[in-house]
């Protein structure tokens, strides 16, 4: 009979040409329409939202003000990693992904329905901002869990593949944002679009939540995580006592969160940049048609999202940390050449700009999913890798627009947010140099008190199963 650990490694390569694929393409499906709603906001509050829920203010300090509200939801990220992170370890995956997927679907649905301004005055921020924080939560939940369920079912030679697909829903999820508010901003005036059309895309989540929830409810748990759920069972028939999640993994793993926050700092900053704040500067301060910039942003993220499953593959090949320093030097040397791309007002040179830009995000997000799963054990996973991931993103993905904005307000130029990304690649660059190297690591195999697993160097790849 075999045992449990060649069970559940047995598991994740049977279940792959077809078990794999479904959950690959469930996670990447529920994350794409998470990351559509979440992008949806912040590409709006570029747009939109500074004029009709800050009306009597400046536009660049109405943007700035839409952005501030846009950084508050990621003040609820970590809080929902703790709380999604705690019952996904305890009780799996998959249910706390529906959860977050119906939370998320049902916030955004209801932005498009809140009144602006000069209907209900000072309330209309005030909900707009609690509907954000609650997108924030849900999204805390989210990426931990659609990630472990795509790294926990396959096996260690190609976890960087698979694992990358989930993280595909990101450039996804921002292409049919971007998509869809740039088909309204084509056959809608700007009165109209200011007025109503903005808030159709918004409308439109409701839909896509339905079809994402009717996927997600037909895969099922790891092996792996049953196996440990099992054994978490037998332990408490045994009345040993258990630690909470987020105690074991602040105790066990800590390290590996600080390894994860730092890996983050260029990959969050940068993406925000590029996709966000790009349109802040090119509408707003270089007077570049939205249609055009939001052009721009759909064909950088086309690109990225076919890109990411070949730099997780490479990650397989070469390992996690190289392809991450790739990225990360790459993005920090190339936030000077894209602003001065930009500033040609040419459309050519901003396709250029945001997709060379993306392209080295994706060389650091495509292997992220499995860097981070390699991390921590299994029933601490969901807490310790959602925790790293969403914890940076307060002080990285949350005041970058912000910061952008406002630097590019008091100056006048672009140098200093050149310099502030580069910042954030020197951080990157550290962290992952500091950390060991994952690839091939047997899931399965790291324990909290496996001192010798936990420290030791970089390992080769697993046997095929």
């Amino acid at each position: 009979m075999p045992s449990a650990h060649n069970a559940v490694n047995d598991a994740g390569a049977s279940g792959r040409p077809r078990d794999l694929r479904k959950i690959v393409a469930a996670s990447l499906i529920g994350t794409t329409i998470e990351w559509y709603d979440y992008f949806l906001y912040g590409s709006a509050a570029a747009l939109v939202f500074g004029r009709v829920f800050f009306p009597e203010s400046d536009p660049l300090t109405g943007t700035l003000l839409s952005f501030l509200t846009y950084a508050i939801g990621f003040a609820a990220r970590p809080i929902g990693a703790v709380v999604f992170g705690h019952f996904g370890d305890r009780l799996g995956r998959k249910k706390l992904l529906v959860i977050s997927l119906l939370m998320m679907g049902l916030s955004t649905a209801l932005i498009g329905c809140v009144p602006g301004y000069d209907t209900i005055g000072v309330a209309a921020p005030l909900l707009l901002t609690t509907l954000r924080l609650i997108q924030g939560f849900a999204l805390g939940g989210e990426w931990g869990g659609a990630v472990l369920l795509v790294s926990e079912h396959g096996d260690a030679n190609r976890r960087g593949f698979w694992a990358s697909w989930p993280q595909g829903g990101a450039p996804a999820g921002n292409l049919v944002a971007v998509g869809v508010l740039s088909l309204m901003t084509t056959v809608l005036s700007d009165d109209a679009f200011n007025s109503w059309g903005w808030r159709v895309p918004f409308l439109l989540s409701a839909v896509l939540v339905m079809i994402g929830l009717w996927i997600r409810l037909s895969v099922d748990e790891s092996p792996l995580f049953k196996e440990a759920l099992a054994k978490a069972e037998r332990r408490k028939a045994e009345q040993r006592t258990e630690q909470l999640p987020f105690v074991a993994v602040v105790r066990n793993h800590w390290r590996d969160i600080l390894v994860a926050m730092g890996a983050r700092m260029a990959e969050n900053i940068s993406y925000y940049v590029i996709t966000a704040f790009v349109l802040t500067y090119c509408v707003d301060h270089l007077k570049i048609e939205k249609q055009t910039s939001l052009n721009a942003v759909l064909i950088g993220s086309a690109v990225q999202f076919c890109l990411i499953p070949l730099f997780g593959a490479l990650s397989d090949r070469v390992g996690r940390k190289p392809v991450y320093l790739v990225g990360a030097v790459g993005v920090g040397l190339w936030s000077w050449a894209f602003f001065s791309l930009l500033d040609t007002k040419s459309f050519p040179a901003l396709v250029l700009a945001v997709t060379v830009g993306l392209i080295f995000h994706s060389a650091m997000y495509a292997p992220q999913a499995a860097f981070f799963s390699e991390l921590f054990a299994t029933r601490m996973r969901y807490t310790g890798a959602s925790i790293g991931a969403q914890l940076s993103s307060v002080a990285a993905g949350a005041p970058a627009p912000l910061i952008a904005t406002a630097l590019l307000s008091s100056y006048g130029n672009s140098t200093p947010i050149s310099v502030y990304v580069g910042l954030a690649a020197v951080i990157t660059v550290i962290a992952v140099v500091a950390s060991r190297e994952t690839r091939g690591r047997d899931l399965a195999a790291i324990e909290p008190d496996d001192s010798a697993a936990r420290s030791a160097p970089d390992q080769q790849p697993a046997a095929s199963a």
